[in-house]
Order: C-alpha cells, then sequence, then structure tokens
C-alpha cells in the first residue's frame, strides 16, 4: 500500500494552509470575504470554494479559520 492509498479518505489541506498563511501573514483576523476573495484569485478548488463560501460573514482569527475550514494550521 502506498501513501497515496492510505490517505484517500482525508481532504488535502495544503491548499487551505497555504492560502491561510498568505493572508494572516501580516494581519490577526480577517474578513470571511476576504479570505473568499483570495481563494477565488488562488483558483483553489470548488469544493473548498463552497466551504469558505458557507462561513458567517464576521472576522475570522487564523485557528479559527483553520479549525472552521478543516485545515491544519493552529
Amino acid at each position: 500500500m502506498t501513501d497515496d492509498a492510505s490517505e484517500a479518505g482525508k481532504p488535502d489541506t495544503q491548499a487551505l494552509d497555504d492560502l491561510l498563511d498568505d493572508i494572516y501573514r501580516a494581519q490577526e483576523r480577517v474578513e470571511q470575504a476576504e479570505i473568499y476573495r483570495h481563494a477565488v484569485a488562488a483558483e483553489l478548488p470548488p469544493d473548498l470554494l463552497g466551504r469558505i463560501d458557507a462561513l458567517p460573514e464576521g472576522e475570522y482569527s487564523v485557528d479559527e479559520a483553520s479549525d472552521l475550514l478543516g485545515g491544519s494550521i493552529g
């Protein structure tokens, strides 16, 4: 069995983690709309865009956003 097969059930969080690292580089809290704009510009997969779009409006810390979106930052 390869590593790819063992990871098949887990979502790929690298794109999300990279996005959040980039957005939160110089900020402590970011609006949901800002996260979504960055995700669209980064051409993230539709399923991830849907999860970001489904976040309630408001500001999020990187830990909050990662927890809610399924990332591994935090």
